[in-house]
């Protein structure tokens, strides 16, 4: 779509795209106010800037989007703690936040919407593709595209945004690494008190990396927040099984409660089912109780994991906002799991027999969603892709040709690769228990915390904000890391 609304293209190159699936489910999709889709994605700046210069920003309903002002991450280990503002990212996400957590079905419905407007790109909706071939007969080999209800396209360039079992990326004859990490996420759309009157807004996204794998609470509304937890697979299952209030209070044991004690609870309610029971509400509660008390927690306590039937009234502690408000619930039939991995092609433009391919988004790659990062990786693909394709039809060239396509595979995949490794590292680090280990991150976490904006003086270290505008949390982290190893 990016490629056919393009002015530059519009009137030069037809587009045709093609899904398998019954759009018009999205183009019809809506919620009550107050409920929200359990698949949700935290846009940055950059990506949303691309989606208003394309115009399909415009039909996203803004409403059901939230800004994230601040984030917070922690080790679930050692509690070392790095804070994040939007401050810190420059002035225009000082204006707009660090970045905005939209539904996909919102924002898909948003692109639908877009497309609709744009008579030059054809949709071939509940369409599959039977087969890729080459053309024989065509000097230029062009890639012949049959489809299920028997037309065959002949493209110029074949575009593989078709997920990570790409049949482009199967017709390119591109193979890929990767791995499945020994992972589940479970995602969920969380229902929660409203923060008290002297505590701000529900604008903090909060992520605690515990050593089977970190949990994420990224705000949508006053009252409503998305849950990414990435545990290991058998645990996933149980929690999945337990009863909607065993889980909830086990969402906010994981945002309080030490390590070893989460670890006690896993146990609990696998040795439960295993026994061919489930643990009830209650029981959870009480062993909850029990561990709190010898962990010196106070029942009334911002750190105490018990779901408590109304807010807490008056001003909050201090420490109120160092972790999420308590989930009292989940919003009915959100609660789902995936498999994770991490997958990267070889290249993302075919050659040879395989010319006239170029992949985008996760055909091209699949990351860890510890970061937030997969969508925004694959809108800045389709933006790069678009730019390297109006070059092309600028300067008179062959959209499909190597030539024309190599400023895209160079600019994206050195890019993607960086980011990619980043966060798989970052998965392992902290998926590890070993006391040096764990003494380093969360000395390198605390040390990076202390590393503010400084307005002149004489300083060891000077960190400016408006360097930073438009970088992730991850991409920050690291760079702030590597201006204090610099500083010597």
């Amino acid at each position: 779509m990016s490629i056919g609304s393009s002015p530059v293209v519009k009137d030069n190159i037809s587009v045709a795209l093609i899904e398998a699936g019954d759009l018009n489910k999205i183009q019809d999709w809506s919620m009550p106010t107050g409920s929200f889709s359990n698949r949700a994605s935290s846009l940055t700046n950059a990506s949303q800037d691309f989606l208003k210069r394309s115009g399909s920003w415009n039909h996203v309903d803004e409403q059901r989007t939230c800004g994230i002002e601040e984030m917070q991450v922690w080790d679930g280990v050692s509690d070392a703690r790095i804070t994040f503002t939007a401050e810190d990212l420059g002035a225009e996400a000082a204006r707009n936040g660090m970045s905005r957590m939209t539904e996909n079905l919102n924002l898909q419905r948003g692109l639908l919407r877009q497309l609709a407007q744009l008579p030059q790109v054809q949709l071939l909706q509940k369409t599959k593709v039977q087969s890729i071939t080459r053309d024989s007969d065509d000097k230029q080999n062009w890639p012949l595209v049959y489809l299920d209800n028997g037309r065959v396209l002949r493209s110029r360039l074949l575009v593989g945004a078709d997920g990570f079992n790409s049949p482009v990326r199967q017709f390119a004859g591109v193979s890929s690494y990767g791995w499945s990490y020994d992972t589940q996420a479970i995602v969920a759309t969380l229902e929660h008190h409203a923060r008290g009157a002297f505590e701000g807004p529900n604008t903090t996204a909060y992520q605690r990396f515990l050593p089977t794998g970190p949990i994420a609470f990224l705000p949508f509304s006053s009252t409503a927040s998305s849950l990414v937890w990435s545990t290991r697979p058998h645990i996933a299952k149980a929690l999945l099984a337990c009863d909607p209030a065993v889980f909830s209070t086990m969402i906010n044991a994981a945002f309080r409660l030490p390590a070893f004690s989460m670890r006690y609870l896993y146990d609990r309610i696998l040795e439960s089912q295993a026994a061919g029971q489930t643990i009830t509400p209650a029981e959870l509660q009480a062993e909850i109780m029990f561990r709190e008390q010898a962990h010196g927690i106070e029942h009334l306590s911002t750190y105490s994991s018990l779901i408590r039937q109304a807010p807490p009234a008056g001003i909050g502690s201090p420490d109120s906002q160092s972790i999420p408000p308590l989930v009292t619930g989940l919003q009915p039939n959100t609660a789902a799991s995936f498999p994770l991995r991490f997958n990267h092609a070889e290249v993302y433009i075919g050659e040879g027999k395989a010319s006239r391919t170029v992949l985008v988004g996760d055909a091209a790659h699949t990351v860890h969603p510890l970061a937030g990062q997969g969508l925004n990786m694959g809108l800045s693909d389709v933006e790069c892709l678009t730019r390297t394709v109006e070059q092309a039809v600028l300067h008179g060239g062959d959209i499909g040709s190597y030539t024309a396509l190599l400023p895209y595979a160079q600019e994206r995949y050195l890019a993607n690769h960086v980011l990619m490794s980043a966060v798989d590292k970052l998965h392992k680090l902290y998926t590890t228990k070993l006391e040096p280990v764990v003494w380093a991150r969360s000395v390198g976490l605390e040390v990076i915390n202390e590393l503010d904006s400084c307005e002149g003086g004489d300083h060891d270290v000077c960190w400016s904000p408006a360097d930073h505008a438009g970088l992730t949390w991850l991409e920050l982290c690291s760079q702030r890391r590597a201006e204090y190893i610099c500083s010597g």
